[in-house]
């Protein structure tokens, strides 16, 4: 009896002793104007990218009369689920919305139609996800234009458009909180993605100002997660990119984005959030990718993903 009890002793102490599972970088991204859905790729380094799939879709957009997956974002749930919303069309009240626990097989696609109570609104962009420890729930974030619900920036946009960013709640993703203004600081933003750090919420976001021309990406920063938001930084990066999205890669944050005029992805990086240096250099990207999400997952995850043909 003596010698079971050691050998479970034994057993459970080296179950205990085993290093946990290495992390990979994944990239959920989608190409051309969003027809086709969603694309992946993977990096070990977090620099260099490959495409999954021979850089075909994983998942055709099923929902809105548009039918497109654009701007997919991927975050991985406590529920051992990973939980995507992506933006459904360029005219739409709603955003999209589905999960998988492996990132090839997926639920039902869902609209949820965030701005639907608002009958002058022209889109919901760029759809956000970010899970709040605190609270056990799921802010939801994008960017929408209400004619002529602010004055500020109203004729320095493109065309009609004078967006700011709303969010919305969620525990389960089939009730949501009240959709409320999330960001409003007297210009048009767009694509914002919020990282916490020490305590502080930062916003990456996209002053979308055309006259005259910015489109660049600046940081905003508040003690709360859904308010008081305040410009802490001047540009970041260079003019006309978009889709920002950020993760921590040894003791660099660094934030790639969309350089959509030039084709190509960018990146800067910083170890404090303050000084940033563009590494373009430093990068590569399957070819094709638009802006998307920046996430980990374990190795057992990516090689499931690579068996699918």
């Amino acid at each position: 009896m003596r010698t079971i009890l050691i050998y479970t002793f034994l057993a459970f102490f080296l179950m205990s002793c085993q290093a946990p599972e290495k992390e990979v970088y994944l990239f959920s991204f989608f190409q051309d104007n969003g027809q086709d859905g969603l694309h992946l790729a993977y990096s070990y380094d977090g620099y260099k990218w490959d495409a999954l799939k021979n850089n075909e879709s994983f998942l055709t957009p099923q929902v809105a009369d548009d039918k497109l997956m654009r701007d997919p974002c991927i975050t991985p749930g406590p529920d051992g689920k990973y939980h995507m919303v992506w933006t459904v069309s360029w005219n739409d009240k709603g955003i999209g919305y589905a999960w998988s626990e492996d990132l090839i097989n997926w639920s039902e696609q869902k609209f949820i139609p965030v701005m639907e109570h608002e009958p002058e609104a022209l889109n919901c962009w760029a759809p956000e996800l970010y899970y709040d420890e605190d609270s056990k729930q799921y802010l939801i974030y994008w960017a929408t234009t209400i004619p002529g619900r602010f004055t500020e920036g109203d004729t320095q946009g493109d065309d009609k458009y004078n967006h700011r960013m709303y969010y919305t709640t969620t525990k389960d993703f089939e009730h949501f909180s009240d959709t409320k203004l999330l960001y409003d600081e007297g210009f048009n933003v767009i694509d914002a993605v919020i990282q916490k750090v020490d305590g502080t919420y930062y916003m990456f976001l996209k002053d979308e100002t055309r006259t005259p021309a910015k489109k660049h990406i600046r940081i905003a920063s508040s003690d709360q997660l859904t308010e008081g938001y305040r410009l802490i930084s001047e540009p970041i990066t260079p003019d006309w990119v978009e889709g920002p999205t950020i993760t921590k890669i040894g003791d660099h944050w660094v934030l790639f984005y969309d350089e959509y005029t030039r084709h190509h992805m960018g990146a800067v990086r910083s170890t404090d959030l303050k000084k940033w240096e563009v590494i373009n250099d430093q990068i590569s990207f399957p070819e094709g990718t638009r802006h998307g999400t920046v996430f980990k997952a374990p190795e057992s995850v990516l090689n499931r993903l690579l068996e699918v043909k």
